[in-house]
C-alpha cells in the first residue's frame, strides 16, 4: 500500500507518520511538499499534525488553499481513504472534507498529554479492526482542538453513525471530566459522508510502538491496510 504524507510549512508529524507506515507497518510512504497537484499514484493520504502556515490567522484557514488540497479533494471523491490528525483533522474541516470547525480549547490552554478515545463505530475503514465501545489510548498535543458542530449537523452525525471516537474516561464513560478540550459531546474523530475520509485530534501515530507507551494507533493505520486490500481484492 502506498501513501502520501502531506507537508506543509511547519508540519512535524510527518516525520512520525513516515516512520510508523515504513517501519513499523512496511508500506510505501513518501512525503509530498504542499505544492503538489498530483496525487493520484497513492492509495491513501495522510494530513500529519503540526502547525500548517497561516495558522496565526485560523488553523487550517490558509493551508487549505494549497494546491495539494484540490488533489486530496479529487481523490476523496474517487474513495480513496484520507486520514488527518490534529492540524490534519482542521485542515480538512477547512477545506470542507469534513463538517464543523475546530477552535480554542475551552481551557485556553495548550494541552499535550494522555487521552482515551471510545470507538463509537467499527463501520469504518479506519475503526474496522475495533469493538464499538472499545477504549483506546493515544496522546493528544493541541491548542486548538475544541471541536463545533452545530445542533443539527451533530444529529445527523450521530444518526449516520459518523462519529469514530469519543473522549471517555478508561473505563468508557463520556464524562466531561475526559473532555480536554471542550469538543462538542466529546467528539475526537469523526467520518465524512461516504466514510472514507476520518479527522481526529489525538495522534495515532505516537501510539503505535510499544517502547513509547502503547499500539492502540496500529489499530488505525490496520484498519486502512485492511480497508484498501479488500478494495483492490474487490
Amino acid at each position: 500500500m502506498r501513501f502520501a504524507t502531506l507537508v506543509f510549512p511547519g508540519t512535524w508529524s510527518d516525520g512520525d507518520c513516515h516512520y510508523v507506515l515504513t517501519e513499523i507497518l512496511g508500506q510505501e510512504s513518501e512525503l509530498v511538499w504542499h505544492r503538489e497537484s498530483d496525487l493520484s499514484r497513492f492509495d491513501a493520504i495522510v494530513l500529519p499534525g503540526g502547525f500548517s502556515y497561516g495558522d496565526h490567522l485560523r488553523t487550517g484557514a490558509i493551508a487549505r488553499f494549497s494546491p495539494v488540497m484540490d488533489a486530496v479533494r479529487r481523490e476523496a471523491e474517487r474513495g480513496k481513504l484520507v486520514i488527518g490528525s490534529c492540524n490534519g483533522f482542521q485542515i480538512l474541516c477547512e477545506a470542507g472534507l469534513l463538517p464543523g470547525a475546530l477552535m480554542r480549547n475551552d481551557s485556553l490552554q495548550f494541552r499535550c498529554e494522555p487521552a482515551h478515545l471510545r470507538v463509537e463505530t467499527a463501520r469504518s475503514p479506519f475503526t474496522s479492526e475495533c469493538e464499538p465501545g472499545q477504549v483506546l489510548a493515544m496522546p493528544i498535543s493541541h491548542g486548538e482542538g475544541q471541536y463545533y458542530v452545530d445542533n443539527d449537523t451533530l444529529r445527523r452525525l450521530a444518526d449516520e453513525d459518523r462519529i469514530a471516537f469519543r473522549y471517555s474516561t478508561a473505563d468508557g464513560e463520556v464524562t466531561a471530566d475526559a473532555n480536554p478540550n471542550g469538543s462538542v459531546d466529546n467528539i475526537a474523530g469523526v467520518l465524512n459522508e461516504w466514510r472514507n475520509v476520518l479527522g481526529l485530534m489525538p495522534h495515532p501515530e505516537r501510539a503505535s510502538e510499544a517502547r513509547l507507551g502503547g499500539e492502540d494507533g496500529l489499530l488505525v493505520w490496520r484498519s486502512m491496510l485492511s480497508a484498501v486490500d479488500v478494495m483492490v481484492g474487490a
